[in-house]
C-alpha cells in the first residue's frame, strides 16, 4: 500500500454554496417580513365595517380620504384637492394600471368620495374598490 505523503497543495476549485444559501434566506427573511411595512398608508384611515369578500393581490392605485382634509394618492399626500385630483389623474393616465382602490375615512364626506370616483373614471380607470374592514367576530 502506498500512502501519499507530500502536502496538500491541491487547490479548490469549485465554490461552497451553503454560506451562500443561508445568506440568500436571510435576505429573503428580512424582505418577507419589512414588506407589509412600506405599504403603510400617509394617514390613519378609519373604514368603515361591512361583511366583503376578500380579494386578490393585484398591481393597484391606493387613494386615501381622511376627515379634514386630508387626501393621498399612493404614498404622496395632499391638502388641497385641485393638486389631488391632478395627481390622481396623471397617476392613472401614465401607469398601465386600471384598479382603482379607494380608503376613505368613514367620517369623510360622501360627497368627495363620489366626486373622486367620478375623476377616476374619467381618467380611465377600469375598476374601483372602496375598502372596508371586517366586523370583528365576538
Amino acid at each position: 500500500m502506498a500512502f501519499k505523503t507530500e502536502d496538500d497543495t491541491d487547490l479548490v476549485t469549485g465554490i461552497n454554496v451553503t454560506p451562500l444559501v443561508d445568506v440568500c434566506l436571510v435576505l429573503v427573511i428580512i424582505f418577507m417580513v419589512t414588506a407589509p411595512l412600506l405599504s403603510e398608508p400617509v394617514f390613519k384611515v378609519n373604514l368603515p365595517r361591512a361583511r366583503t369578500q376578500e380579494g386578490e393581490e393585484k398591481e393597484k392605485i391606493v387613494v386615501s380620504l381622511a376627515k379634514g382634509a386630508k387626501y393621498a394618492v399612493n404614498e404622496k399626500e395632499f391638502t388641497v384637492i385641485e393638486p389631488f385630483y391632478k395627481a390622481l389623474t396623471r397617476t392613472i393616465k401614465e401607469s398601465g394600471l386600471k384598479l382603482v382602490i379607494i380608503k376613505a375615512d368613514q367620517d369623510a364626506s360622501y360627497g368627495l368620495l363620489t366626486d373622486v370616483m367620478k375623476q377616476s373614471k374619467e381618467a380611465g380607470a377600469s375598476s374601483i374598490t372602496i375598502a372596508t374592514e371586517q366586523p370583528k367576530k365576538k
